[in-house]
């Protein structure tokens, strides 16, 4: 739901045609209003109200810098609240992101709250087997392999060489290598791959790579999974943009695209959960197999 709030002179208005209705005294005031919707900001518009008395200006801004500001501070002290309570320092964890920036990886790996997040999904499970798509770093890898047991598999796939590189390296630190393997080259290929090898079902399928793909990477899931399994798809919010079907971005179509095939899908019960946190404003997908094929 959207939220305009106007403060003037200690008058609030809730809605941009409560400015039709001000009393003349304010018709020659400059107000300026912040638009919030569902903590996502968009672009600054200008729009013009006139009274019956006279002249009222209104200023509405989509995206308020001092505001949207303030609440990315307030969402990351948040988050680093929540960690500092709830996740001890991790040395192996902690020297994965060292190494990712130190690599020049974009700064993109999950939060370390969603970490726990995967973490705490996969053993509630009981998973025995997880798929990755999209390794970067493998600080989510590390989160998920941590979750299964001394004989458990997880399979990450990633199509850039220096990310399998570090990724290799920053769990064999953590000492996940007899667990995890890292699987390079294009993931559509990989997937394909190990259906022909027969691997599956997997407990758990992460999907967090391309997102223009992520509807021929949710069939694939599909394929490697079973009545049971999770399918979890990250960073589905776009910072709202996934809202507006207009928008031609890509990334943002992509998964338009994924939830359309969720929707029409009837082996799946599926939701998503906007978030807002150290990464900013975003959330993901969690969908529950309920049926094999």
């Amino acid at each position: 739901m959207m939220k305009v709030f106007l403060i003037c002179r200690g008058m609030r208005l809730k809605h941009p045609e409560d400015a039709r209705r001000v009393p003349p005294v304010f018709s020659h005031l400059c107000v300026s209003f912040v638009l919030a919707v569902q903590g996502a900001f968009a672009r600054g518009v200008v729009a013009d109200y006139r009274s019956r008395s006279g002249k009222f200006c209104v200023r509405i801004f989509k995206k308020c810098e001092g505001a949207e500001t303030m609440g990315k501070e307030q969402w990351a002290a948040v988050d680093r609240y929540f960690a500092g309570m709830l996740i001890p320092p991790d040395p192996a964890l902690d020297a994965a992101l060292q190494a990712n920036a130190a690599a020049g990886l974009p700064p993109i790996d999950v939060a370390p709250n969603q970490g726990k997040l995967l973490h705490l999904l996969a053993r509630m499970l009981g998973a025995r087997t997880i798929l990755e798509i999209g390794t970067l770093g493998g600080y989510s890898t590390i989160w998920l392999a941590r979750a299964l047991p001394p004989d458990g598999r997880l399979i990450t796939l990633e199509v850039d060489p220096k990310h399998a590189e570090v990724a290799r390296a920053n769990i064999a630190r953590a000492g996940l290598s007899e667990i995890v393997e890292v699987r390079l080259g294009k993931a559509l290929d990989s997937l394909s791959q190990l259906v022909a090898e027969g691997h599956g079902p997997f407990d758990i399928v992460f999907i967090d790579a391309d997102k223009p793909n992520n509807p021929e990477y949710f069939k694939w899931a599909l394929q490697l999974t079973r009545r049971g399994s999770l399918i979890i798809v990250d960073n589905v919010v776009r910072s709202g943009a996934v809202a507006d079907d207009a928008n031609p971005d890509p990334g943002v179509q992509g998964v338009r695209r994924l939830n359309e095939l969720l929707a029409a899908e009837p082996r799946v019960s599926a939701t998503a959960i906007q978030t807002v946190g150290v990464k900013g404003y975003d959330g993901f997908i969690i969908a529950l197999v309920t049926d094999d094929q």
